[in-house]
């Protein structure tokens, strides 16, 4: 005896959801956020100058400095005006806020209060890099620059901060690029300086897949690599920041 059986369609895997973005994002960060995100002791943030690297409308250097540390930051976008700069990053919370609201279940909020709470850190941020932009962009604190060429001579920096961009978009950059641009950020610490990149995930959530290769290679160049907590491990499954260490000469 036999049976007949209707023929079942297989089902296709479900979509991991992921925070979708095109092109790379302005961030809007506070110091608070950096001290958290690179886990970064007084001592580290006195030891000398900092430069933040693709530091976008971030007020970390703006509330550095009005603390009366010595910190500069580099960005392609600093070729634009302040204004210009205060209406991309509105526009850039904006659709942030909207997507994080749709994915905000799967991010840890332990340190940050959610992603359109209250009193607005994110446009705060905005508000005071863009007051400080306008006010000493042309003294050199900021930069237009763009890795993985830096326009700074060679061990200028005892600190060097790099968020959210190396990594975050490595289906847009290659490992030659990454491999590139993280020397040239080792190439302007100083000598017993640091390098510190956050976070070493992807918009995927992906743990960045050469990231093994690039650290040895780093140490080939003479880097003391290695990953290090960090105090916001916001991106789902991350919790690490890249640390390099330049060996005092």
């Amino acid at each position: 005896m036999t049976m007949n059986h209707e023929a079942q369609e297989p089902q296709a895997p479900e979509k991991k959801p992921v925070y979708e973005q095109a092109g790379v994002a302005m961030t809007c960060r506070s110091y608070d956020e950096y001290v958290r995100m690179f886990s970064l002791p007084d001592e580290l943030l006195e030891a000398g100058p900092i430069l933040d690297v693709a530091a976008g409308a971030s007020s970390f250097v703006a509330e550095a400095c009005r603390r009366g540390l010595h910190a500069s930051a580099a960005d392609p976008l600093y070729a634009m005006t302040a204004d210009e700069i205060a209406e991309h990053g509105s526009r850039e919370i904006s659709v942030s806020t909207e997507k994080l609201g749709k994915l905000q279940h799967l991010f840890d909020w332990s340190v940050l209060r959610g992603p359109a709470s209250p009193p607005g850190e994110r446009e705060a941020s905005l508000l005071r890099f863009t007051e400080d932009f306008a006010a000493l962009k042309d003294q050199g604190r900021y930069v237009s620059a763009m890795l993985p060429h830096l326009p700074f001579a060679d061990a200028s920096f005892s600190l060097v901060l790099c968020s959210h961009f190396l990594f975050l978009y490595q289906e847009q950059f290659d490992y030659e690029f990454h491999l590139h641009a993280v020397k040239e950020l080792f190439r302007v610490c100083r000598p017993g300086g640091e390098v510190r990149i956050y976070p070493v995930y992807s918009l995927k959530w992906e743990r960045y897949a050469e990231l093994d290769r690039l650290m040895d290679a780093l140490a080939d160049e003479g880097a003391e690599a290695e990953l290090l907590p960090s105090g916001l491990p916001f991106i789902p499954g991350s919790g690490e920041l890249l640390r390099l260490r330049k060996p005092s000469v």
